[in-house]
Formats: C-alpha cells, structure tokens, sequence
C-alpha cells in the first residue's frame, strides 16, 4: 500500500512477492505502485519496517511541521507567513534531498556554520536525543505493524 503523498504522484511504497505471485504479478503491482510514487520490490519480512518508516512517515513529516508552524508563530511570525515558510523549507529540503548525491549528513553540515544559527539550534535536538527520539518512533510503528499483522492473519479481526 502506497502512502498518502501518493495522492500528489509522489508516494513511497514496498512490495513482496508471495508464495503464489510470478514475475508478471509482480510486474504488475510495479507498474500499478510506480503510477503515484516509487515502488521498492522487498522480501515479505521487511514490509512492517516499510510500514513504519515510510506507510506512518508522512505523519511524523506533517507532525515536524505542525512544530515548525507554531515555533514560527512563537518566534514572532504571523501564521501564515509561518506556513508558507514551512511548507517551502520542507518542499525544498526534500527536494534537495533526493537531487543531491550527497547524504543528508553533508547536506546538514553545509547548511550549518560553526557558532551559528543552525548549529544552536541543532544542538537544542542532540541534547533532546532527536535521533533516538525518531528511531524509538520508527520501531514503535514497526512493532504495531507486526502485532496488527499477526491479530489479522490469526483470524481475530484487528481492533482499536
């Protein structure tokens, strides 16, 4: 299953052949996924970590930029120039993102100055464990993934 920016042609999404599916099965669901996103072809065991990477991503995209806004407004923007601005500094980040060639460690070093703006704020995250933070949320997702996936094929309907 594709996730929601699948609706704006740009969503992400992972496949696995099953135990009944050919080359051609898979070729399809390829060409059907590739429509509105980019399609990775993975072994089944992977697909909860998919899940909770990419299937919950844009969630954990839109909750960093509910943040952004509201810092924005707590920093003395009006809200919708706080709004615009974020959605054009993930748009671009994003895109640069997937442009460069370079890994998004380089990307963040050149945007950051030694004593700068960006490096206090980075290390406001680093001292918030951001990276932990982010693989707890991750693992979490995973881990739901495959507890739903598990109430669903034990035949006991999947509940809230």
């Amino acid at each position: 299953m594709p996730n929601t920016p699948a609706l704006v042609g740009l969503g992400a999404a992972a496949i696995a052949g099953g135990t009944h599916a050919g080359p051609d099965d898979r070729a399809w669901a390829e060409a059907i996924l590739s429509s509105v996103g980019t399609v990775e072809v993975l072994d089944e065991a992977l697909l909860d970590a998919v899940t909770g990477l990419s299937g919950s991503g844009p969630a954990y995209v839109f909750l960093l930029a509910e943040a952004l806004i509201a810092a924005g407004v707590a920093a003395g923007l009006p809200a919708d120039v706080s709004v615009r601005l974020t959605e054009q500094t993930l748009l671009g980040a994003s895109t640069l993102l997937a442009a460069s060639a370079d890994p998004p460690e380089v990307l963040r070093r050149n945007v950051t100055s030694p004593g700068g703006t960006t490096a206090a704020g980075l290390a406001v995250f680093d001292a918030a464990g951001f990276g932990a933070i982010v693989t707890d949320v991750v693992l979490a997702a995973t881990a739901r993934s495959r507890e739903l996936g598990r109430v669903s094929i034990g035949g006991e309907g999947l509940s809230t």
